[in-house]
Order: C-alpha cells, then sequence, then structure tokens
C-alpha cells in the first residue's frame, strides 16, 4: 500500500491549499477531475503517493501526475468595475451577460471574489489565487467594503443609528458599519448614503437600508480595500500590480509576492486611450464568450 505523505499541521501564516486545488489551477484538468486522479493512485506528493482526500500543500511542495511535474499556473489578480446589468458569474443559463466579457483574456480562468448582484454596479475583484480570495471573502480579516447608495427617503438619527450598529437580516444580526449621508434631496425624496461594511452577505446593503425603511434606487461598490474605482469606466477591468496585489496580501495576513512584474497577458490589442490609477494594464471588454475584444494599455 501507497504510504501518505507528510501532512502540514495548520499554520495560518503558510499559504496552503488543497492538493486537488493546485492540480486544478495548474490547468490540467477540473478539480472533480483532480480528485479521481488522487483515488486511481496517480498522484504523487513530495515522492509518495496520495490516495487521501483533503490533503494541504504549501508553495514548497512537489506535485507530480502520472511521474510528471506539474507547473503552477501564473497568478493574475484584477480588478473590475462591474456595469448594471450584468450577473456576476461565468455561465448564466439564462443567458443574461456575464463578467467574462469585460475580463481579459491571460489564458488562465479568473473567478470573482464575492459577488455584486446585478442592478450593482462597482468594484469586483477577480483572481486565479485561490488563497487570498478565500481570505478576501472572510469576515474574519476585516475587508472593507465602501458602497455609495442613493435611497428613496430622508432618513432621521434613528434609523442612520440602526444601520450602524447592526440590525438583523434573516435572523442574524449584521455587524457594525459606518454610514455618512452625502447629500438628502427633499424635493426627490432621496437620499445619498455612503455605506462601509466588511461582511459579504447577499445583498447585504440593499437588505440593511430596506430594514429601516429606505429602499435602494442606484447603488455602486467603490472601494475594496484599498482599491478604488475612481478614473474606471463601467465594464473596465484592470491587472493590479505587485504593489496593489501585495497590499491586499498584507491586509489578509499573507505573505508578499516575489518582487516580479505580472507576465504580458496572452495576445495584446489595440491600445485603449483609457488611464489607470494603479499601474497595472487596463482592458475595455467587447462582448466575446470568453473575455471578448478587448483594448489594454501597458501603464
Amino acid at each position: 500500500m501507497p504510504r501518505e505523505p507528510r501532512v502540514h499541521e495548520p499554520d495560518d501564516s503558510v499559504d496552503l491549499e488543497r492538493l486537488h486545488v493546485r492540480i486544478a489551477r495548474s490547468g490540467l484538468c477540473s478539480r472533480r477531475a483532480a480528485e479521481h486522479l488522487i483515488e486511481q493512485g496517480r498522484v504523487e506528493l513530495n515522492g509518495e503517493i496520495v490516495t487521501q482526500q483533503g490533503v494541504k500543500v504549501g508553495p514548497g511542495d512537489e506535485v507530480r501526475v502520472d511521474g510528471q511535474p506539474i507547473q503552477a499556473a501564473k497568478i493574475y489578480t484584477v480588478v473590475l468595475n462591474k456595469p448594471v446589468g450584468v450577473v456576476t458569474t461565468m455561465s448564466d443559463p439564462q443567458g443574461r451577460p456575464t463578467i467574462v466579457k469585460h475580463l481579459p483574456n491571460l489564458g488562465v480562468q479568473l473567478k470573482p471574489v464575492g459577488r455584486l448582484d446585478k442592478d450593482t454596479e462597482g468594484l469586483l475583484i477577480c483572481t486565479n489565487d485561490g488563497v487570498l480570495a478565500l481570505r478576501l471573502a472572510h469576515p474574519r480579516y476585516g475587508v472593507e467594503k465602501e458602497y455609495e447608495a442613493v435611497v428613496i427617503g430622508i432618513p432621521n438619527d434613528k434609523a442612520l443609528e440602526k444601520l450602524r450598529k447592526g440590525l438583523f437580516i434573516d435572523g442574524r444580526r449584521t455587524a457594525p458599519a459606518r454610514v455618512e449621508v452625502i447629500h438628502a434631496e427633499p424635493k426627490t425624496n432621496t437620499t445619498g448614503l455612503r455605506i462601509t461594511i466588511h461582511e459579504g452577505r447577499n445583498r447585504q446593503v440593499r437588505l440593511m437600508c430596506d430594514a429601516v425603511g429606505l429602499p435602494v434606487k442606484t447603488l455602486k461598490r467603490v472601494r475594496i480595500g484599498p482599491l478604488r474605482s475612481k478614473g474606471m469606466r463601467p465594464g473596465e477591468a484592470r491587472l493590479l500590480g505587485k504593489q496593489e496585489v501585495d497590499q491586499l496580501r498584507t491586509i489578509v495576513g499573507l505573505e508578499t509576492t516575489e518582487s516580479a512584474s505580472p507576465a504580458r497577458p496572452r495576445k495584446p490589442r489595440a491600445k485603449s486611450n483609457s488611464k489607470s490609477r494603479g499601474g497595472g494594464e487596463l482592458y475595455t471588454g467587447g462582448g466575446g464568450k470568453s473575455g471578448g475584444k478587448q483594448t489594454h494599455k501597458k501603464l
């Protein structure tokens, strides 16, 4: 019988991921197919055959499939300014527009970190770094998400205090939030609010406002941690540079990346007149199935 390899003890300071995730991230196959490879005894970890599911691996571990070492895929992290009317998914059975056509073709599958509903505009991080994605989405790490909402009604102090202290949604109290009034328009009976939360519950800001009698008219996510949407048009995506990725990794307790610029994407296309504030590359999607026609500019 094959010996089970050394298994890492839990250590939150080390970038660990499950073995089948490492295999899938290399581009060899899907996660489900990787699990089957492990069951069939075709996977080696540090020279020993693995048949146990759930084994975790770190950056220094060697993984082989059928005797051949797998090559880790390049890691990319992109921030997208999602337009209204687009769903946060890679495919939609109802045929609605998805974020895929707005993402650059980098030769890897970028997945969204969390979601924005179809009627919400704003920042969405997409990456193939599973460890970073998991931590950015987990409320334990307190990554702030800032929204600008226009609500119907003029809130009184009691309503604002409820939003700030937390209120019950689906039987669970929301965490405290920062809530500021940007403007109030008695003539149109609308108010602009800036709401900052660190949770990521489904439609949370809309439900919070509904709970105090202030239905949301428009909603934009303008900031995630250190990243802001300023200067990005709806539908534009920007490849994050090393400094920005390291900022994200630092706030969720991960080590910074190696001192290397992100590799250039495949199939560069015509230059765009758009400008970026972050030092990466800016992309404008154009409607194809796997990223669509895009323009990009090296900044």
